[in-house]
């Protein structure tokens, strides 16, 4: 054999060889998921679960996988030393005064909200009401409650979210009209807590990150700053508090299942639009891309607690969930799923009349029939 043919028969071999481990590298993640990804869920027990956790003694089971909870969320921001709440402005409106308001509501932020007061004489029942995700950062509380004293710009933005979601009446006003002390406040990120480069989804993962960086879960945070509001809203002389519920839409009804999870404060809740599994949360079938998950990203809980799991510390207190059918978000067999296991953990402990759960003939959203359904369960349970 020449030398040019053998250095042709090499360089054919190496070529063949260089062509087949670009074949075999391949790759290793799709649609922004890990190949492994049902492998990984194969994993996901849930030890800590009621049911699967060896612990047979309710209150010691709350406490051991409420302090798994907290572990996972990572650091709270420290309190503030006291709330220094000013009254900015007020107005008169039908059975009820919206007052805007300032606080410190953590060490580090000071914080804009609306707090709505009934007429009559107090102390009144409270509500904490949480506003959604939505992609929408422009606005948060205003989402909730309807602005005053802000550019038309605002107003008009909020009326626009009011019409698309919530059928054009604010939820946070209705239960004001109606007999509760009602207080609604930004998360960080919306409204007047947002970037100052202009918020998005994509800023929302960056935040995200670099709060990690900082030894801080963003998701976590807001869930904290809600009971610290809650503690806010209980210390007022016009509200009484021992009788203080939340409610929410969308990532408000995520901030409501798990306020009701780590607040002794809150009594009753009703969260719409959001329980699911984080089997059909990350799932190939649905096409499911948790780009907002930042919002609800509890880190390394979910080896040990799925989100029914975390809910049900709000036991034995009154909670309603309300979900729709034709919601694209929350898959109904996923939410079925959740209720069943809900139910349970209400019912082993003599308190099943405590837990409703509704799952309607409508998509992502709080129409006046929902909120009228929220309405006659706090009066059932605060009133």
């Amino acid at each position: 054999m020449t030398k040019k043919k053998i250095i042709f028969i090499t360089a054919a071999f190496l070529l063949a060889n260089i062509s087949g481990a670009e074949e075999k590298r391949g790759y290793e993640i799709q649609r922004d998921m890990p190949l492994f990804l049902d492998s990984l869920k194969e994993d996901f027990t849930y030890p800590m679960a009621w049911g699967n956790s060896d612990i047979t003694n309710f209150d010691e089971w709350k406490s051991a996988a409420k302090g798994k909870l907290v572990e996972e969320m990572l650091l709270p921001p420290p309190r503030a030393n006291s709330y220094d709440m000013v009254i900015v402005e007020s107005e008169k409106r039908d059975g009820y005064t919206a007052h805007k308001i300032e606080f410190n509501l953590t060490k580090y932020s000071r914080v804009n909200g609306y707090l709505l007061v009934p007429d009559g004489k107090g102390p009144h029942p409270g509500i904490v009401a949480l506003h959604d995700h939505g992609a929408h950062f422009t606005i948060g509380k205003e989402k909730m409650v309807k602005p005053f004293g802000v550019d038309q710009s605002v107003l008009d933005d909020s009326n626009a979210w009011a019409d698309n979601l919530y059928e054009g009446q604010y939820v946070g006003d209705y239960l004001a009209k109606n007999g509760y002390a009602v207080l609604s406040t930004d998360a960080l990120m919306w409204g007047e807590r947002g970037c100052k480069e202009g918020s998005d989804n994509t800023h929302l993962a960056s935040v995200a990150g670099n709060m990690l960086l900082l030894g801080r879960n963003l998701a976590s945070w807001m869930t904290y700053e809600d009971a610290y509001a809650t503690e806010f809203l209980a210390s007022l002389p016009e509200v009484d508090a021992d009788r203080i519920g939340c409610t929410g839409l969308s990532m408000g009804g995520y901030r409501t299942f798990m306020l009701a999870a780590l607040s002794p404060l809150i009594k009753a809740s009703v969260g719409v639009c959001w329980m699911t599994t984080q089997d059909a949360m990350m799932d190939w079938k649905y096409g499911r891309h948790e780009r907002g998950g930042f919002a609800n990203n509890l880190g390394g809980v979910f080896a040990q607690l799925d989100y029914p799991n975390i809910a049900s510390l709000a036991c034995p207190n009154a909670m309603m969930l309300i979900n729709g059918e034709t919601d694209k978000l929350f898959k109904p067999h996923a939410v079925r799923q959740c209720y069943e296991t809900m139910h349970k953990v209400w019912d082993s402990q003599g308190v099943g009349d405590k837990l409703e759960t509704h799952l309607l003939p409508q998509g992502h959203e709080m129409p006046k029939s929902v909120q009228k359904m929220t309405l006659d369960f706090f009066d059932k349970n605060l009133k």
